[in-house]
């Protein structure tokens, strides 16, 4: 059998050496040190739009920090969109609040500006004003950043920008995580770089992000002893991970370049096949092409596509399956409109590394045309 085409794998620029063993010829090997300090100004410079980060352990631990630094709590309750992965949605159980699902559209995949005005305005005539938004920038594709907006600031409601995926993206020519009033970002080993794990919070607030960094060093107060006012977390991204975040950053661009390559090949090698189906861009929209996702014409061909795939050893996954059909969210607030759930059946992701050969993706889409042909 043929070697694994795996979905999403780490793809190193060559740099991350040397900055990894700097690293560790000054034994800067805590979480703390010039590699963080460096990390988070090469983002900083990369998103522009007066961006403060904190390099973190985790897209996850930013996610909770984001909603702490909200003012969410136990009994609040939190928008999120439900087409995403369970790491956008569990900080908010972290806080003690309840997470209230609100479904897609079909232009970008993600929150339904529709869904959320209904949603927000259900929950207010029930008592319960949401707390913040988390909307989310799916598999690299920007969220209806105009209109998601525009409701959140008719309500009044702050938005976490949940851009996990989506680093590289832009809206309007303006970055992806910077448009929220906090947003989050993700290296972990599968996104469009890596430090291994690791995440950060962006905020325009100065002050937002030194709180962050408190909250993310045990809270420990400025004093000799070991000091503890409030409750803190160990979140913050060691000096050796943001190394190779450093060496990352170097390559983002042919990283973006490289993915959306991948999505133009596999749209162009399909173009005869009228079963398969791809979101293209909205006006205004640029995507990473963090993984390339298509969708076929129903669950059961999705699934027979999936399984003949992985019987080549190719790796593909259904579409993100989304959090109302969670068993852990089954008695949380839902605001549907079908188009997750669609979304869900019908979607497969493909093999979208970087690294990828042109012989591999080759591989790929002779499988598919053999699946469909047979």
């Amino acid at each position: 059998m043929e070697s694994k085409i795996w979905l999403s794998t780490p793809h190193m620029g060559g740099n991350e050496q040397s900055y990894i063993n700097n690293a560790f010829e000054t034994n800067w090997i805590a979480p703390l040190g010039p590699h963080v300090n460096g990390f988070e100004s090469d983002i900083q410079n990369y998103l522009k739009q007066d961006s403060h980060v904190a390099a973190l352990s985790s897209g996850t631990a930013a996610i909770h920090l984001g909603l702490i630094l909200l003012n969410v709590g136990k009994g609040d309750e939190v928008i999120c969109q439900s087409k995403t992965f369970s790491a956008s949605a569990n900080p908010i159980i972290y806080q003690g609040a309840t997470p209230v699902f609100v479904d897609s559209e079909t232009s970008t995949w993600n929150i339904c500006p529709e869904q959320l005005e209904i949603a927000i305005k259900d929950r207010i005539n029930k008592g319960k004003k949401p707390k913040a938004i988390i909307a989310v920038h799916l598999y690299g594709m920007p969220y209806q950043v105009d209109a998601i907006h525009a409701v959140a600031n008719t309500y009044d409601i702050p938005v976490l920008e949940d851009s996990a995926e989506a680093l590289g993206s832009t809206y309007n020519s303006i970055k992806c995580g910077t448009f929220g009033d906090i947003a989050i970002l993700s290296f972990n080993g599968n996104k469009i770089i890596t430090t291994s794990g690791g995440g950060a919070l962006v905020t325009k607030n100065i002050k937002l992000k030194e709180k962050a960094v408190f909250l993310a060093t045990q809270a420990r107060e400025k004093a000799v002893e070991y000091l503890h006012e409030s409750i803190g977390y160990n979140y913050r991204l060691s000096n050796v991970l943001a190394g190779i975040g450093r060496g990352q950053m170097e390559v983002l661009n042919d990283r973006v370049s490289a993915r959306r390559s991948n999505y133009e090949f596999y749209k162009e090698s399909f173009k005869t096949l009228e079963e398969l189906q791809f979101v293209d861009e909205p006006q205004g929209s640029f995507s990473n092409r963090w993984l390339s996702c298509m969708l076929t014409p129903s669950e059961e061909i999705r699934e027979g596509l999936r399984l003949a795939l992985e019987a080549l050893n190719i790796e593909t996954r259904p579409l993100w399956k989304p959090m109302h059909q969670q068993p852990v969210f089954k008695d949380a607030p839902k605001y549907l409109n079908g188009v997750s759930d669609d979304l869900f059946e019908k979607g497969l992701c493909l093999p979208s590394g970087s690294n990828l050969t042109e012989y591999e993706l080759n591989r790929v889409i002779s499988a598919i045309k053999t699946y469909f042909r047979a």
